[in-house]
């Protein structure tokens, strides 16, 4: 078989792949569907960025988390290291906060409870949940000065990628404690 054939024959076989549709909440809102599903996710803008168009400098290390791209970039305060991480990020628009804020807190191994929006609209859901497999912050968080929003892992790792949060910054356990050991208490954050 040739390359030529290869080819073809890849290209024939992609086109008959069906994927499943993402649903519109408001006609510009996408908003995926059960997370078992499999879906075909836009890496297209998954780039390098430079960081001068968004920070005044990068005191403390900067954090920037593009939702569109659903990427997550990380330099640290002398421009030795830059990281780039997918993301989940927040299920709707309504959900998402963007903006200026800052690291507060690090914990390792994290507690979650659902916030009162969250338990409004998912009464079941427990009102607590201590470190382990069924924590939904994973293994590390970063807290950030904006009330129950975070930066931290998940152990459902096909959350990654995709609109699949209630307002947190999901990474893959292994990214966050990464990020966990580059980032500090003050690292400024930009959400956009």
């Amino acid at each position: 078989m040739n390359r030529r054939c290869f080819l073809g024959s890849a290209a024939a076989l992609g086109a008959g792949t069906a994927f499943p549709a993402l649903a519109q909440t408001d006609g510009t809102t996408e908003v995926e569907a059960d997370v078992s599903q499999t879906v075909r996710r836009n890496m297209s803008s998954f780039r390098s960025l430079d960081w001068h168009p968004y920070f005044d400098s990068l005191r403390n290390g900067a954090i920037l988390v593009d939702t569109a791209s659903r990427a997550l970039h990380y330099w640290n305060e002398d421009q030795t290291i830059y990281k780039l991480y997918p993301t989940s990020v927040p299920l709707s628009e309504d959900l998402t906060r963007l903006g200026r804020t800052s690291v507060i807190r690090k914990v390792e191994g994290p507690s979650w409870a659902p916030t009162p929006a969250m338990k409004q609209r998912n009464p079941d859901w427990p009102d607590f949940v201590g470190p382990g497999p069924d924590n939904p912050l994973g293994t590390h968080a970063l807290y950030l000065s904006w009330q129950y929003y975070r930066i931290h892992g998940t152990h459902d790792t096909r959350k990654i990628g995709r609109r699949s949060s209630n307002g947190c910054i999901g990474l893959y356990n292994e990214h966050i404690e990464e990020l966990f050991s580059l980032a500090k208490v003050g690292t400024q954050v930009l959400l956009i």
